[in-house]
């Protein structure tokens, strides 16, 4: 791999950048691996780096039905924050961060990392209450966030209407200031070109069609659109679609997968200074670095595998960033998209071995998969290596569907679900 520097870059632009290599190989399945990544996001991708790079199996493919990025990777909002209630997602969350802040120079590749702060709008007596219980909980946990009045908010974000007499009338905020956005197609391509460089098999185009399992139960390996492959490990990481691939092992996961919808309008000049965020309306806002609007509203109501979602969630999301932020009423949106988000009973995530020897799957994030992306990749990879968990990720897994010890962030989470 071709590190990124100055000198290079200046070297390129005198070659008219015609010595640039590609990022990362398009190699041939082997006929066998140790360890399979199902799922090309950044958070199988990320898992096959740290993998190879920390634990030292090298011998690895990522296995994508698509292209690389192509599934929720690329269909988000890129939010990133750690101001979850509970000591475990709290836990989780930071570490997540503190990998944010230091991603760039890890993976010698720009991922756009912009603390620019995550405002929480609240707008009754019942949000007050809820978010400053989350800034006293956050503060114990070593973890930033403050809270702010009705016209430090105005302040913090000058474009905010905080009038008394629109129908969620601001009444303060919860404000984290290591929040941020990042790039999502950045760290996608930053962990895949470092995967490859450590070895790595990225293979796009090939879906999982069945997972084998030998005479005591382990896995032997999958059956894919591109003929058989061998592993001693399986690690699944396949967002909206992990019930379907799960199953082909026979383990039933507490999962429902919902459509998220987002979209952008047409890009203006740097105008919002921040990401807001309004539990109430089920809408969030930031401003990406080519100059959209990026808006987010909260899931449908219906299960669904489809990639799209009903026209009234986003014309509901629509009226109420109208009504905070008056002057984007003549905005136009340029387009629209969707996800599908994975949701558990607790509203958070499932990392960690799976009844079956050899199996192991990161799921459930809901819509908290790319904020968590370096800290769940991180963990996951800890477990897969050593076939337990690491000390972050290890209040996350099936057996709490078992024992009751549940971790309800379904307020956390500020959108609906």
């Amino acid at each position: 791999m071709r590190r990124f520097s100055l000198p290079t870059l200046l070297a390129e632009a005198l070659n008219a950048h015609k010595g640039w290599s590609r990022q990362w190989r398009n190699p041939t399945p082997k006929p066998a691996y140790d360890v399979l990544i199902i799922g090309g996001g950044s958070h199988g991708l990320g898992a096959a780096y740290y993998l190879a790079k920390e634990h030292g199996i090298r011998n690895i493919a990522v296995l994508e039905k698509g292209w690389i990025g192509g599934g929720n990777s690329g269909r988000n909002t890129t939010i990133i924050r750690s101001n979850y209630l509970y000591d475990e997602s709290a836990a989780l969350y930071e570490h997540a961060v503190k990998l944010w802040e230091g991603l760039s120079q890890e993976l010698n590749y720009n991922v756009m990392f912009s603390q620019r702060g995550v405002l929480m709008l609240a707008h009754n007596q019942h949000d007050v209450q809820s978010f400053k219980r989350h800034v006293y909980s956050n503060r114990l946990n070593g973890i930033d966030n403050e809270w702010l009045t009705r016209e430090q908010t105005k302040e913090f974000c000058p474009q905010l209407n905080i009038s008394p007499d629109i129908r969620y009338p601001v009444l303060g905020g919860a404000l984290q200031r290591r929040g941020g956005t990042a790039r999502h197609d950045a760290v996608v391509w930053g962990y895949a070109r470092g995967a490859d460089a450590l070895g790595v098999d990225i293979i796009q185009n090939c879906e999982v069609t069945a997972i084998h399992r030998g005479p005591d139960g382990a896995v032997t390996g999958v059956e894919t659109t591109r003929g058989p492959i061998g592993a001693k490990k399986i690690g699944v990481s396949a967002a909206g679609h992990t019930s379907m691939v799960m199953a082909m092992a026979g383990v039933r996961m507490p999962l429902e997968s919902f459509p998220l919808q987002a979209l952008v309008s047409e890009p203006v000049k740097p105008c919002f200074p921040c990401v807001l965020m309004s539990n109430a309306v089920h809408a969030y806002i930031s401003q990406s670095d080519k100059g959209e609007l990026v808006i987010g509203a909260g899931t449908d109501q219906y299960v669904s595998y489809s990639q799209q979602g009903g026209l009234h969630i986003t014309t509901h999301t629509l009226d109420a960033i109208c009504e905070l932020f008056p002057q984007f009423t003549r905005m136009k949106m340029l387009r629209n998209w969707g996800g599908i988000v994975d949701v558990t009973p607790d509203r958070s995530p499932i990392i960690g071995k799976t009844p079956v020897k050899g199996l192991y799957v990161n799921c459930g994030w809901g819509t908290g998969g790319f904020k968590a992306t370096p800290g769940s990749a991180h963990v996951f990879a800890h477990t897969i290596a050593r076939d337990e968990p690491h000390p972050v990720n290890a209040p996350f897994t099936l057996d709490r569907f078992r024992t009751g010890r549940l971790i309800d962030e379904a307020a956390a989470a500020a959108v609906a679900h």
